[in-house]
This record gives C-alpha cells, sequence and structure tokens, in this order.
C-alpha cells in the first residue's frame, strides 16, 4: 500500500510538472492587453502528460450544464430538448389514463424542473429560450389535449411561467438572497447599490448599479443581468420581508406582466 502511494504521488508530481511546463511553453500571460493582441496571440496547442498527448474537447459538462468553447450553450440546449422531449413523448401515451391534475404534477417534475435548472446562464440567448419555449408549449398541450391555440390566460391555467420570465423569476430570486444574506461572497461582491449624485426619490427604490456593456456577450454575465432584471421590479417586492413573500409576489408581478403583453 505505501509503495502504491509513493507511486501514484510520482505519478502526480509528474503531471503537475508537465502541465506547468506545457503552460509556460507557451507564453501565457493573463495580462494579454488589448482584442488586437489577443488576435495575434499563438494557439495553445495540446500538451502533454506523463508522455501522453491530452487532446482539448470541445465541450465540458460541469454540474450538468455542457460549456462549449464560444459559451453558446448550444450543446446544451440540444441535450435539454432531448431530454424533454422524450419526456413528454412518455407522458403523451399515458395521457389518457391520468387525471388532469396528476398529468401536470408530473409535468412538472419530470420537464419543468429541467427547464428551471441552471436556467440563469440562458439570460440573453433568445434563440435558444424559443426552442425551450417550443418544448413547454408541446408538453402544456400534452398536460390539457383540449387546448389548440396556447393563449396567455390558457398557459396561466397550470400556473406555468414561459420560459423567458422563469429566466427573469430565477435571477430576481437568486439575487434577493444573495443581497438579504450577503452569501455567496463571489455573487454579492458584483452588486453594486445605485448611489444618485443627488438626492432623488429613486435613492429609495433600492437599485443596483448597472455596469455599461457593449456587447450581448458581456449583458449575458451575473454582474449585468443581476442588476437589470432586479431594478425592473416593483420597490414593494424587493422590500418584502421573506424569500416566501418575495417569490409570491414577483410571480404575480410576472403573470400581470404576461397578462398585458
Amino acid at each position: 500500500m505505501h509503495d502504491r502511494r509513493n507511486s501514484l504521488t510520482a505519478c502526480l508530481l509528474c503531471t503537475a510538472g508537465s502541465v506547468t511546463t506545457a503552460w509556460h511553453s507557451t507564453a501565457v500571460n493573463l495580462n494579454i492587453g488589448t482584442r488586437q493582441r489577443l488576435c495575434t496571440f499563438p494557439s495553445v496547442a495540446s500538451p502533454t502528460i506523463a508522455g501522453t498527448l491530452v487532446p482539448f474537447s470541445e465541450t465540458i459538462k460541469t454540474l450538468g450544464v455542457i460549456l462549449d468553447q464560444n459559451l453558446t450553450l448550444n450543446k446544451h440546449v440540444s441535450s435539454l430538448l432531448h431530454n424533454i422531449h422524450y419526456y413528454t413523448h412518455a407522458l403523451r401515451h399515458i395521457r389518457p389514463a391520468l387525471a388532469e391534475s396528476i398529468a401536470a404534477t408530473l409535468g412538472a417534475s419530470l420537464v419543468q424542473s429541467r427547464l428551471d435548472y441552471s436556467n440563469s446562464i440562458m439570460y440573453g440567448i433568445s434563440a435558444s429560450n424559443m426552442q425551450l419555449q417550443s418544448a413547454q408549449n408541446s408538453l402544456t398541450r400534452v398536460v390539457l389535449p383540449s387546448l389548440r391555440h396556447l393563449s396567455a390566460s390558457e398557459r396561466l391555467y397550470l400556473h406555468w411561467l414561459p420560459v423567458h420570465y422563469r429566466i427573469q423569476f430565477k435571477i430576481a430570486t437568486l439575487t434577493y438572497k444573495t443581497l438579504a444574506t450577503c452569501q455567496p461572497s463571489y455573487l454579492y461582491n458584483l452588486l453594486q447599490v445605485h448611489q444618485p449624485s443627488q438626492a432623488l426619490r429613486s435613492s429609495t427604490h433600492k437599485l443596483l448599479q448597472v455596469p455599461y456593456l457593449s456587447t450581448d456577450f458581456g449583458r449575458r454575465a451575473f454582474s449585468y443581468s443581476a442588476p437589470a432584471t432586479w431594478n425592473s421590479i416593483p420597490t414593494s417586492i424587493k422590500k418584502c420581508s421573506s424569500l416566501y413573500s418575495f417569490k409570491h409576489h414577483l410571480k404575480s408581478h410576472l403573470i400581470a406582466q404576461l397578462i398585458n403583453s
């Protein structure tokens, strides 16, 4: 056992040394400067670890989310749509034998939970949201087969918010918890309270400072999406004393927006 541990330790040290060598051989510098300098920066070759060439992967899966090189989330959305269509198709087969309430519960637990998982990272990706909204509409028609055209009132019959509103709901809830508990620190440090230069009525609206970002890609960051979403919420909802009350009034607010849209 002792020899095995020494062998494992030696292997890890060798691996760490190989990674360090590959890192320094590419002259990587985190302070790369301007965008023009980045374009001229040499591409990083696949590292060699313990004599074995390790190729780069186009995607990586972390915490159930598939990330690609350009953070388009296309692979993640495709995988999510595949799972949603599978469960929707399975539910369609047994729907005639189920009561409406049971079908709605199954749809929420099998499909809606997948739509809500880590959906805040899809803020600002309209094309993906449209595909997911189409999948949610298909589920709604399975649960309520008598519906042909899904109007706003028909969607609200199941109390299911559309995908776009669900993303807003998740970001707003996350922002509320972060401001209330000051945790986690890596998110709390991204939020700054808006301080007007003069004494204005907006100083009592509990606004957050929205950073200036010139690209749509940059606006997908939490540092932008959280303040932008938070500032769109009425002040009365922001001042809710509990998370339960906040979520209840926020959902009612979003439902009212959906009806009036």
